[in-house]
C-alpha cells in the first residue's frame, strides 16, 4: 500500500477531481435515468458505464503516474472539519476492476434486463438500471472515504442499493432471502456505527490519518471490536454467513454476480482501512489468528457444503462463502512481531489480489451458471450432461473462472497464493499454508465435479430452451479472462511491494503446482461429490466403488454433520448469537495483547 505523506489532508492534488467524477458519474448518471424512466433508463445507463470505466482507468493512469495518493477536499476543507476523499493503491485497483466487472455485467444484462417490445416501463429492468449504478456509486465512495462515518454512509447506501436486487423477480423466496439479507446487515452497521461513535467520544474525529496518530492504546478495544464484527457480518464471513447462501443463489444471473463479485468487498475492504490504517497497532497477534482462523473454518466448511449441493448456483453460493476465507489469512501474516503492528507488505497485497482475482472469477462462474440454467431450465448438476456440448464457450468461461480461483499460473489468486506462502514461511507460521493449499484443494474439488457432470454424454442432444446471446458468453469469458490474467499486470507501482517474478508455465515446479491441486480435488470430489447411478455401471466405474466406498461413506457421514450445523447457522437466534459472541472474542483477543 502507498503511504499516506504526512500533509496528504492539508491539499487537494491535482488529478484529485476525478476522484469526485468516480462518484458524482454513478449518481448523475442514477438520478437521470430515474427521471427519464422508460427505455430511456437503459440508454442513459449504457452510457454511464463507459464513462465511468474511462474515469477508473484515468484514475489508474493518474496515480501510477505520480506514485503518490490522490485527494481532494469537499468544499475545500480539511478534516476534521471537512470530509476527504483520498485514493492510494489500494482503492485505486479495486476502483479499476470494480469497473471492469460492472462493464461487463453491464453487457450481459443488456440482453435479460431489456424493456419488452411495446411496453413503456417494466418494473424489473428499470430497478436493475439503477441499482447497479448506486451500488457502483457506493463501492466507489467505499474505496475512497477518508473518514469512517463517510465509509458508514457509503456501506449503508450500497446494502439498500444491494437487498431489491435479490428480490428482482418478486418470488417469496427472494423476498424472504432479501428480508434475511436487509435485517443481518442492519444489525451489522448497528455495531460499526456504536463503535464509530465511540472513536469519535474517545478522539473527537473519525478522519482516517487523523485517527492513525491517535489510536494506540486500549480506549479503542471495545469499538475495534463492535466495527469489526460488524464488518464480518455484512461480509458474510463464517459463522455470519445467515443471508448470503439465499441471497446469491436466488437472486437473477447479474445480481448474483454482482452481489457476489462485488457487495461483500466493500465491507472487506473497510475491515482492511480499519486494521491497517486506523488502528495497525492495537489488534494484536491473537485478534489476528482469531481472524485468519474464521477465514480458515470458512474454507473448510464452505468448501464441504458446496460439494453436497445439488443445485449449480447454490454451489457457487457456498464456494462464496469458502473464498471469503481466503481474504481474512493475510491479517496474521502481516502482523510484525517486533514492531507489533500491521505492516503494508507482501501479505496485504495478497489479500487485495485474492479479492481482485474472486471479483472477476466469481462473477464469471455465476455469468456461465446463468446461461446454463436458460438453456436447460434449471440446474441440477446431476442434470447437466451434454452442457459442454450445447453452450461450449459457457462452459469454458466457469471452468477458467474456477481455474483462475484455484490459483492456477498466471491467475491473481496464483500471485495472492505465493505471496500468502511467502509470508508464511516469513512469518514461521506453517498452519497457514496448510490451509491455503488445503482451499486449492477443495477449489479444485468443485470445479471437478461440475465440469465432470457438463462433460458427460447426454442420453440425447441437448438443445437449449431459450437461446443464449453470444455476447452473454463473451462477457462471461472476458471476466474468467481477466481473473486467469491478473497475475501478469504490473501491480506493483500501485501496491508498492516488489511481486516474484511470473513462473515459466511450462517448468516442472509450476506443472507440478497445477497438477497435485487438480488430483487433490479430483479426490475430494469422488469422496463428497455427488454423482449419478450410471457412474457406477461403469467398468471402471464397479472398480472404484469397491476400493472408495467404506471412505466414501464415513466422508459423507462428517459432511452430514457440517450440514447440520449449517441448518442451525442459518437460524435467526443462533446468527444473532453468534454475531455477539464473535465481538467478544475480538474484543478478548485484543485485550491479551
Amino acid at each position: 500500500m502507498i503511504p499516506y505523506p504526512a500533509s496528504i489532508s492539508d491539499a487537494t492534488t491535482e488529478s484529485g477531481f476525478l476522484l469526485v467524477l468516480s462518484v458524482v458519474v454513478p449518481v448523475a448518471g442514477t438520478i437521470l435515468a430515474f427521471a427519464a424512466g422508460g427505455r430511456w433508463s437503459e440508454r442513459i445507463v449504457a452510457g454511464t458505464i463507459p464513462l465511468g470505466l474511462g474515469i477508473a482507468v484515468a484514475i489508474m493512469i493518474s496515480a501510477g503516474q505520480s506514485g503518490s495518493p490522490l485527494v481532494y477536499l469537499l468544499g475545500g476543507w480539511p478534516p476534521p472539519l471537512g470530509i476527504a476523499l483520498r485514493a492510494d493503491g489500494l482503492s485505486v485497483v479495486m476502483i479499476a476492476i470494480t469497473a471492469i466487472v460492472i462493464c461487463m455485467i453491464g453487457v450481459f444484462a443488456r440482453t435479460e434486463f431489456r424493456s419488452p417490445t411495446g411496453s413503456a416501463e417494466a418494473r424489473a429492468p428499470f430497478a436493475f438500471w439503477l441499482l447497479l449504478l448506486a451500488i457502483w456509486a457506493a463501492l466507489n465512495v467505499v474505496f475512497l472515504g477518508g473518514d469512517l462515518f463517510t465509509l458508514y454512509v457509503a456501506l449503508e447506501l450500497l446494502t439498500f442499493a444491494a437487498v431489491p436486487l435479490v428480490c428482482l423477480d418478486g418470488r417469496g423466496a427472494t423476498l424472504q432471502a432479501a428480508l434475511r439479507y436487509l435485517l443481518f446487515a442492519l444489525l451489522g452497521s448497528a455495531f460499526y456505527l456504536v463503535g464509530a461513535a465511540l472513536l469519535y467520544g474517545a478522539y473527537g474525529t473519525l478522519d482516517i490519518v487523523l485517527l492513525s496518530n491517535r489510536v494506540t492504546d486500549s480506549a479503542a478495544l471495545v469499538a475495534a471490536a463492535l466495527m469489526t464484527a460488524g464488518l464480518l457480518a455484512k461480509t458474510a464471513l463464517f459463522p455470519l454467513y445467515l443471508w448470503l447462501p439465499p441471497a446469491h443463489a436466488g437472486a437473477p444471473t447479474p445480481a448474483s454476480a454482482v452481489l457476489s463479485g462485488l457487495v461483500v468487498k466493500g465491507s472487506f475492504f473497510i475491515v482492511v482501512r480499519l486494521w491497517f490504517d486506523v488502528m495497525p497497532g492495537l489488534p494484536g497477534p491473537m485478534a489476528g489468528q482469531l481472524l485468519a482462523g474464521l477465514g480458515a473454518l470458512a474454507i473448510v466448511f464452505g468448501s464441504i457444503l458446496a460439494l453436497r449441493q445439488v443445485r449449480l448456483k447454490l454451489l457457487i453460493a457456498y464456494s462464496t462463502l469458502a473464498q471469503i476465507g481466503y481474504l481474512f489469512l493475510m491479517f496474521p501474516l502481516a502482523f510484525d512481531p517486533v514492531e507489533m503492528r500491521l505492516r503494508s507488505g507482501g501479505a496485504l497485497t495478497a489479500g487485495i489480489l485474492q479479492a481482485m482475482s474472486h471479483a472477476t472469477g466469481k462473477a464469471a462462474m455465476f455469468l456461465a451458471a446463468g446461461l446454463i440454467y436458460a438453456a436447460l431450465g434449471h440446474d441440477r448438476i446431476l442434470g447437466l450432461a451434454g452442457i459442454a456440448r450445447a453452450l461450449p464457450i459457457s462452459v469454458v468461461a466457469f471452468a477458467l473462472g474456477g481455474l483462475a480461483l484455484v490459483g492456477v499460473p498466471p491467475s491473481g489468486a496464483s500471485l495472492a497464493k505465493e505471496l500468502l506462502l511467502h509470508a508464511a514461511t516469513d512469518a514461521h507460521q506453517w498452519w497457514w499454508a496448510v490451509v491455503i493449499q488445503t482451499g486449492g484443494v477443495f477449489t479444485s474439488g468443485y470445479l471437478i465435479l461440475v465440469l465432470a457432470h457438463a462433460l458427460a454424454p447426454a442420453d440425447k442432444q441437448v438443445t437449449p430452451a431459450l437461446p443464449v446471446k453470444r455476447v452473454q458468453e463473451v462477457a462471461a469469458l472476458v471476466l474468467a479472462l481477466c481473473s486467469l490474467l491478473l497475475g501478469l499486470v504490473p501491480w506493483e507501482r500501485y501496491l508498492s511491494v516488489p511481486l516474484h517474478a511470473s513462473p515459466n508455465l511450462l517448468s516442472f515446479a509450476t506443472l507440478t503446482k497445477l497438477i497435485w491441486p487438480i488430483l487433490g480435488g479430483a479426490v475430494v470430489a469422488v469422496l463428497l461429490g455427488r454423482w449419478s447411478g450410471r457412474t457406477a455401471q461403469m467398468p471402471l466405474g464397479k472398480s472404484l466403488v469397491i476400493v472408495v466406498d467404506p471412505i466414501r461413506r464415513r466422508a459423507l457421514a462428517f459432511s452430514k454433520m457440517i450440514e447440520m450445523v449449517d441448518d442451525i447457522f442459518q437460524q435467526w437466534a443462533v446468527a444473532t448469537v453468534l454475531l455477539l459472541i464473535v465481538a467478544i472474542l475480538f474484543g478478548a483477543a485484543m485485550l491479551a495483547n
